[in-house]
């Protein structure tokens, strides 16, 4: 097993557990010296299932395996009539 440093993973390509690209990842956000969650910019082809965001903030304990790729839990995106607080309006 090949341990991965942070700035190796921001840039990579974001799919969800279904398979269906999301986005890149953009940043990882830390709590304690511990990854707490991870900043996605979202894909123009899936912004329509977020309401519209341009990003999300996903907790680490939602993402299924990171290698060449991210993988995500779809459960935990927010529908888009629900006002969740994963969706961040004004990532920049």
């Amino acid at each position: 097993m090949r341990i991965k440093r942070i700035t190796e993973v921001v840039g990579l390509k974001v799919y969800t557990d279904s398979g269906d690209f999301f986005g890149t990842i953009e940043e990882s956000n830390l709590s304690d010296n511990k990854i707490d969650s991870w900043r996605i910019r979202v894909d123009s082809n899936m912004l329509s299932l977020i309401g519209g965001a341009r990003g999300v903030i996903v907790p680490h304990q939602f993402v299924r395996a990171i290698s060449d790729i991210f993988i995500i839990n779809k459960s935990v995106l927010p529908s888009p009539d629900s006002n969740s607080d994963l969706v961040e309006e004004d990532l920049i």
